[in-house]
């Protein structure tokens, strides 16, 4: 969601770069990029303006301006004024000693706070603890189902919050219930609205009476930029929040919500949703999501879905396989199905510093999946001899091959140069210099000094 915003300030950051010497009037006009970029993704204009006041006043100084790097050291301010920005230090779920620990789901309608429930559950159980859920919303049509039905696909528990004696009567019951069957942490899915009305104030605080609640969360869309920062003080006032999930934070997004909400409202994020999948809830970093705002990657949260991705066989056969640099057309597309495990191919690559860069100079290509299964049904009507040397495919067997894909000779040709311009990136990455670099932001990111600044 990014993408736009990082390439904006890379931008920015060639008026600090491209000059041996800066003076003031060179960081005010980069400054100025930065602001009008920050403001193109949509992050409130006071947050704007108070950030880039921040780095000028400390960019100014003249162990900055007359240092033998005046333009790193200011792109290096950027980027802690940034991580400040994002919320500084991370945050997220505290246990309480004497369980369940109780999370409290709020949010409008539409934001995505079911999905967010089990994917929430699926989160904790993964750190060893029990999760229950209970279902609250016994407002919106089939909204217990929907949960019950999610729940059950990956063995969750389900309680359902009887409304016969009031509905925060019915959900201290529930609570009540899981924690007798062994739950040491309750995920409450309450109600929403199509926008913030009084009565659902006064339900939720009412069930806040009721219960012990350990932390409330608030679920907002991160596509709707400024009005999720609008939402989150609205609940915040009203109601309490102790920290803020953002749902499809993978979308189209430009960032303005995760950006401003720390400083315009003082909430933190705590959570993003960066997919449809059940596993694509991740915590929020602010460091790490600084890194990728300034194309420098993120190499630790990418180990870190691959972890959870990939058995150690599969990743050891897919190093060995890009470190020979010669791989064929299956590989290709088994590397493509695993590497879409880790979720879009384009944000894999902006995890790496310079896989951006690096896809836009290749001009590779980024498969959908309507593609992927295209450029299997190619590399299946293909012989084992024409898998392993493609550079055989002249204009009689490509007219073969598309006759048994279904496809035409232009996306046979296609594939071929595809494949090549991937064989270009995977050996770069796994070239000398592009190992070197991992393992520079692998130590940085394990507290080894400062991140990796690109000029």
């Amino acid at each position: 969601m990014f993408d736009t915003l990082t390439d904006r300030l890379g931008l920015a950051f060639k008026r600090f770069t491209g000059k041996g010497r800066l003076t003031p009037d060179d960081v005010e006009a980069g400054l100025r990029e930065v602001r009008l970029a920050l403001l193109e993704a949509d992050v409130n204009y006071k947050v704007a303006r108070e950030f880039t006041d921040r780095v000028r006043a400390r960019a100014v100084g003249s162990d900055v301006l007359e240092s033998l790097t005046p333009g790193q050291q200011v792109i290096k301010i950027v980027f802690e004024e940034l991580v400040a920005l994002l919320g500084g230090e991370d945050a997220g779920i505290s246990y309480s000693p004497d369980p369940p620990t109780v999370l409290l789901l709020l949010g409008l309608q539409g934001s995505g706070k079911t999905t967010t429930a089990v994917k929430l559950a699926l989160l904790v159980r993964r750190a060893d603890h029990r999760p229950a859920l209970v279902a609250a919303d016994l407002r919106r049509a089939a909204a217990v189902e929907q949960l019950q039905t999610l729940a059950a696909e990956h063995q969750l528990q389900v309680m359902v919050a009887d409304p016969a004696q009031g509905l925060a009567r019915g959900v201290e019951v529930a609570v009540a219930g899981a924690r007798r069957q062994g739950a040491d942490v309750v995920i409450v899915d309450t109600a929403g609205r199509q926008h913030l009305d009084q009565d659902l104030m006064e339900e939720l605080a009412q069930i806040r009476g009721r219960i012990r609640v350990t932390h409330s969360l608030l679920v907002v869309d991160a596509m709707t930029g400024q009005e999720a920062v609008r939402v989150a003080g609205g609940f915040s006032e009203r109601v309490g929040v102790d920290g803020v999930v953002l749902t499809k934070l993978d979308g189209d997004a430009r960032g303005g919500a995760a950006l401003s909400m720390r400083a315009a409202i003082g909430l933190q994020v705590w959570y993003c949703g960066v997919g449809e999948r059940p596993r694509d809830l991740e915590p929020f970093h602010p460091e790490r999501m600084a890194r990728r705002i300034l194309g420098m990657g993120d190499v630790l949260t990418l180990i870190e879905r691959t972890r959870d991705e990939f058995t150690a066989e599969e990743a050891i056969t897919a190093q060995e396989r890009m470190r020979q640099g010669r791989l064929t057309l299956d590989d290709f597309v088994s590397q493509l199905r695993q590497i879409r495990k880790l979720g879009p191919l384009e944000s894999v690559m902006g995890m790496i510093p310079g896989g951006r860069e690096l896809m836009k100079q290749t001009g590779a290509a980024v498969p959908d999946e309507a593609q992927l299964r295209k450029l299997e049904a190619i590399v299946l009507s293909m012989t084992p001899e024409e898998r392993r040397r493609p550079e055989l495919v002249d204009s009689s067997r490509r007219r073969r091959i598309a006759s048994g894909s279904g496809t035409s000779p232009v996306d046979v040709s296609r594939l071929i140069k595809s494949f090549a311009q991937m064989q270009t990136v995977m050996k770069t990455l796994t070239g000398q210099g592009g190992r070197r670099r991992i393992a520079q932001e692998l130590l940085r990111g394990q507290g080894g000094g400062m991140p990796l600044l690109k000029g």
